[in-house]
């Protein structure tokens, strides 16, 4: 599976968890140069605390586009150091 935005493939892996219809790449497959760390947070009962990036793709912004739980629950472990993708991210 590969992930794309504005034309440029983000991140690309075979190896991907499916959870809540999101895909989950391991975390080495996202294209470090098209990241930039967030400050975004946001909580999920039953995953724990996510973390975002941002996408930076020729100069355009898409602003938490990316998220990962770096401690997630005991129910979410399989989602341990993978990332997944929204705001128009294209997946598949």
């Amino acid at each position: 599976m590969q992930a794309s935005w504005n034309g440029t493939v983000i991140a690309s892996s075979d190896d991907i968890v499916t959870v809540e219809g999101n895909a989950y790449f391991p975390a080495e497959s996202l294209d470090a140069a098209c990241i930039r760390p967030s400050s975004h947070r946001s909580v999920c009962g039953w995953k724990g605390e996510a973390h975002y990036y941002d996408l930076v793709v020729d100069g355009k912004e898409n602003a938490n586009a990316v998220w990962y739980y770096p401690e997630p629950k005991e129910a979410a472990s399989n989602i341990r150091g993978r990332v997944a993708f929204w705001k128009g991210v294209t997946v598949g």
